[in-house]
């Protein structure tokens, strides 16, 4: 009985890829015919039957830059660029799509430490440092052991410099994971979807208004009340905006 089940989804596994695999194919054919709205219908179709990639995002990014959806496509490039942090192509198209939103916002400076260590923990999302860490950690494993196995005192200490730096950089990896993790948790940002949206003082609609945002702008969420999301910009500006409003890209 158990062994019907297990084949049996591995045939509906198999199945399921097959699908998403033609489906990819065909929206990638529409997208270089130009059919850019048959090929986000197909994309979308992968994404509901439960596959996610960097490669599927940055292509539905591309679609609704085509079609001049703001909005949209800065969405989904940022969704690949969390998958893929260091991937120049998503951060240039980015760059492209950025240059149509209307709200110029002007990031906080920050010291030159808190730069050069968000710089080393985004190099990387955070499942791939974990990989990492294992891969080190593996590796002084197996280092340790033929040290111990080895009589020959030159390979004993070839061994032990390998074992130990292996265990250095494993250390580092499993820091650069949990740091990024944690970031990842705390941080929670969204893009405007509304062509103009007010950001008032309080949540509720009789507030005063703080500012008004466009389409395609990327704020960061830090806290929900109803049907309001309190949010935060890039400059430090914080006010309430309809939860409708926005799209969250960690969703």
């Amino acid at each position: 009985m158990k062994k019907a089940l297990f084949i049996l989804v591995l045939l509906f596994s198999f199945l399921g890829f097959s699908q998403n695999e033609n489906l990819f194919k065909k929206a990638t054919t529409s997208y270089n015919n130009g059919n850019y709205d048959n090929a986000i219908k197909d994309y979308l179709k992968i994404i509901e039957n439960g596959e996610h990639s960097a490669e599927l995002y940055f292509n539905l990014g591309n679609s609704y830059y085509k079609l001049n959806k703001i909005a949209p496509s800065i969405y989904y490039y940022e969704k690949a660029l969390l998958l893929k942090p260091n991937d120049s192509e998503i951060k240039n198209n980015l760059g492209y799509a950025k240059n149509m939103t209307l709200d110029a916002i002007e990031e906080v400076p920050e010291t030159s430490i808190k730069t050069f260590y968000k710089k080393i923990i985004s190099y990387f999302s955070f499942d791939k440092w974990a990989y990492i860490n294992v891969s080190f950690m593996l590796l002084f494993v197996l280092t340790y052991i033929a040290f111990r196995y080895y009589k020959s005192a030159t390979k004993k200490r070839i061994l032990f410099i390998i074992s130990l730096t292996s265990l250095f950089f494993s250390l580092i990896a499993l820091t650069a994971a949990y740091l990024n993790y944690s970031d990842f948790k705390i941080n929670n940002p969204a893009i405007v979807f509304e062509e103009e949206s007010i950001v008032q003082s309080e949540p509720n609609n009789r507030s005063q208004e703080s500012f008004r945002l466009h389409e395609g702008t990327k704020v960061y969420v830090m806290e929900k009340l109803n049907d309001w999301y309190k949010i935060k910009l890039l400059d430090g500006k914080t006010g309430w905006i309809l939860s409708n409003d926005i799209k969250l890209i960690k969703n």
